[in-house]
């Protein structure tokens, strides 16, 4: 996330809903002061800075934008950063926001690896840090790894919540489509040293066996992008060749967009697979053709709903000093070919 929709009506209104909602609903209900617990309220002008990686990639463009018009509602001073995928700018780009006198960071590591040394960074400055997207430890660098209470507050999406959702369409899909399990493989796709990933893939493979039982998984190890899930997934292909029909989900867009080219590229029909992606972005590319797919449906989450929800969270903790929940979760919608335009979905 590795990962759309940048639209600040959009953003604001979806935030706003989960307002009168209340967070308490959409979060763990656990409370922590995070990293930079112990920063002082801020009476003047209050400056954050929000770091993401691949900020160029359209979900986190959206997510800017949304910060950004959260930002401006509340009338903060934000800067957004483009860490791109460098684990070692990271730090140097924290190190930079700190000393431009940012009272809070909001960061997307491209490496969860480097998050106990982002963490120690903003605690010996006594700055306020909230991770969104993707979670980082405190104590080590593996979230998966990390004690419940060692990571740090995080804003973005359920994973577990994602991850059944997806399962549970691939399974109407797969039961639509009336094929037997004998003759069909799932493939979840993801890069296996992010938790949320993890998470969310895990989920569809239990939502999915649930409904359908006795369908063989195959795990492919990608970087999460097109390219790297197209080879790896045309790898599993020539390695099963006697399967007739595909399903595939994986941890984005990227990982299914990818898998559904190399099986075109295999000479697979798109009758003969089920893609159903995560985040709707690339998706709709394929939806916009007008020409068969094997993308059926996917999971549209806005990103621009998550950076507004950042900014507000970080804004509470630096103005009133309200702990961070430990997560808040923004809310996510199935689209398909059929919904994708009304829902607001914006193609990369």
């Amino acid at each position: 996330m590795t990962t759309v929709h940048n639209r600040p009506r959009t953003a604001l209104a979806a935030f706003g809903l989960l307002v009168s909602l209340g967070l308490a609903a959409c979060s763990t209900g656990q409370q922590s002061g995070g990293p930079g617990g112990d920063t002082a309220k801020v009476a003047g002008k209050i400056s954050m800075t929000y770091l993401q990686k691949q900020g160029d990639q359209q979900y986190f463009v959206g997510e800017a934008a949304g910060a950004k018009a959260k930002a401006a509602e509340l009338g903060v001073d934000l800067k957004v950063v483009n860490l791109g995928s460098d684990a070692n700018q990271t730090v140097s780009d924290v190190q930079a926001a700190i000393a431009q006198k940012s009272n809070g960071l909001i960061i997307v590591v491209p490496d969860p690896s480097v998050g106990p040394q982002v963490v120690q960074i903003a605690k010996d400055d006594k700055v306020a840090l909230l991770t969104s997207d993707d979670q980082i430890c405190t104590t080590g660098p593996n979230p998966a790894n990390c004690a419940k209470s060692d990571l740090v507050p995080r804003i973005g999406f359920s994973g577990q919540q994602m991850g059944q959702q997806v399962g549970e369409r691939a399974a109407e899909e797969f039961k639509k489509a009336g094929w037997s399990a004998a003759d069909t493989r799932t493939i979840s796709a993801w890069q296996q040293d992010v938790t949320v990933c993890g998470d969310r893939v895990k989920a569809a493979k239990d939502a999915f066996g649930q409904s359908v039982p006795g369908v063989q998984n195959i795990d492919v190890a990608t970087d999460n992008t097109p390219t790297g899930a197209q080879d790896k997934v045309a790898a599993t292909l020539t390695a099963n060749p006697g399967v007739k029909h595909w399903v595939i989900w994986g941890c984005n867009d990227e990982n299914v967009q990818g898998g559904i080219t190399a099986m075109q590229n295999a000479g697979i029909s798109a009758d003969n697979m089920i893609g159903v992606g995560l985040g709707a972005y690339l998706a709709c590319k394929d939806w916009g053709s007008g020409k068969p797919s094997g993308m059926k449906a996917a999971l549209y989450i806005n990103g621009g709903d998550v950076g507004a929800l950042a900014v507000q969270t970080m804004y509470d903790k630096l103005r009133n000093g309200k702990d961070f929940p430990q997560e808040a979760f923004a809310k996510t919608t199935m689209v398909d070919a059929s919904n994708w335009q009304s829902t607001g979905v914006q193609c990369s």
